[in-house]
C-alpha cells in the first residue's frame, strides 16, 4: 500500500470517527437530559470524549509516517505509542468522572425521583449498533495501515458500545421499579472504560521501552536465519519493538576459512531475508563471527 492510500484511509476514518462521535455525543445527552437518565449523560460524556480520541489517533498516524530526518535518524513510529497513552489517559478521566457523579448520585439519593422514559432507552440501542460498527470499521482499516493509534481509537468505540449495553440494563431496571441502578449502570460503564484504558496504557509502554518480541516471533526469526545457506550458528539474537515496527540485531557462525567478501554475502542474504519474511521489521544488523 502506497502513502496516499494510507493517507486517504486515515483521512476517512477520522471524519467518520469524529463526524459519528459528535452526532451521537449529543443524541444521547439530549436523550439522557429529555429522559431523565444519568447513565445516558454519562454514556453520551463517554461519546464525547471519543471525538478528542479520533483526533489525537489522526495526529499520531500522520505523523508517525514521516520518514527519518536528521533529528530523528530512527524515524517517527513512537509518536503513535504516545497518541496512545494519550488515549488512554482522556479515557481514565472520563472514567473517573462518570464514577464520581455516579456515587454522588447514590449518596444524595438525586436518583428517587428521577425515572427515566423510552427515549433513553432507545439511545442505547442505537448507540450500541453504531458504535459497535464504528468498532469494526476502524480496527478493520486500522490493520490494514498497522496503526496502533487507530487501533487505540477502535477499542475507545467498542468501549463506547459497552458502555451503553450497561446504560441499556440500568435504565431498563429504572423503568422497571429500580431507579438506584440507573447510577449502577454508570458505575459500570466506568469500570469497562477503565479496564480498556489500562489495556491500552500497558501495550503502549511495552512498545516504547524496547520490549523484546514474543518467543514465537524470535524462533520464527531464528528458522528464517538457519534457512540461509552459509549460516553455522546463531550466537545471539536481539529482538526491540519501535512503535509497531521491529528492530532485529544477531550473531551468526560463518565457516572461519571462507573469505570477507563471502562472509559479507551470506550477512547480507540473512539481512535481505529477514526483511522479506517479516513486514514489520524495519532494521537488521547482522554481525558476522568464525565458527
Amino acid at each position: 500500500m502506497n502513502c496516499e492510500d494510507e493517507e486517504r484511509i486515515i483521512g476517512r476514518l477520522t471524519t467518520i470517527g469524529i463526524g459519528g462521535n459528535v452526532i451521537l455525543s449529543i443524541f444521547k445527552l439530549l436523550a439522557g437530559i429529555i429522559g431523565n437518565s444519568a447513565a445516558m449523560i454519562s454514556d453520551a460524556a463517554h461519546s464525547l470524549s471519543d471525538v478528542f480520541a479520533t483526533a489525537i489517533a489522526f495526529v499520531g498516524a500522520k505523523i508517525s509516517r514521516k520518514g527519518m530526518d536528521h533529528e530523528h535518524p530512527y524515524g517517527h513510529e513512537r509518536i503513535e505509542c504516545v497518541a496512545s497513552q494519550i488515549l488512554s489517559i482522556i479515557l481514565i478521566i472520563t472514567a473517573v468522572g462518570i464514577m464520581y457523579s455516579a456515587i454522588t448520585s447514590i449518596t444524595n439519593k438525586s436518583y428517587v425521583n428521577s425515572t427515566p422514559t423510552l427515549l433513553p432507552l432507545i439511545a442505547a440501542i442505537v448507540s450500541i449498533a453504531v458504535k459497535e460498527g464504528m468498532f469494526w470499521y476502524t480496527m478493520h482499516y486500522a490493520k490494514v495501515i498497522d496503526s496502533d493509534a487507530f487501533r487505540a481509537d477502535a477499542w475507545h468505540h467498542r468501549s463506547d458500545a459497552l458502555s451503553s449495553i450497561g446504560a441499556l440494563i440500568g435504565i431498563s431496571l429504572a423503568m422497571v421499579g429500580f431507579p438506584i441502578a440507573d447510577p449502577i449502570a454508570s458505575i459500570v460503564i466506568s469500570l469497562f472504560i477503565l479496564k480498556v484504558a489500562w489495556g491500552i496504557l500497558n501495550d503502549s509502554y511495552k512498545k516504547m521501552l524496547d520490549t523484546s518480541c514474543d518467543d514465537e516471533t524470535e524462533n520464527s526469526l531464528r528458522v528464517v536465519i538457519c534457512s540461509v545457506n552459509g549460516v553455522k550458528s546463531i550466537d545471539s539474537i536481539h529482538t526491540r519493538l519501535f512503535g509497531n515496527r521491529i528492530y532485529v540485531d544477531v550473531e551468526i557462525g560463518v565457516d572461519s576459512k571462507i573469505t570477507v567478501e563471502e562472509g559479507h554475502r551470506i550477512a547480507e542474504e540473512v539481512h535481505d531475508r529477514i526483511e522479506k519474511e517479516f513486514s514489520k521489521v524495519k532494521h537488521v544488523m547482522v554481525h558476522v563471527n568464525p565458527f
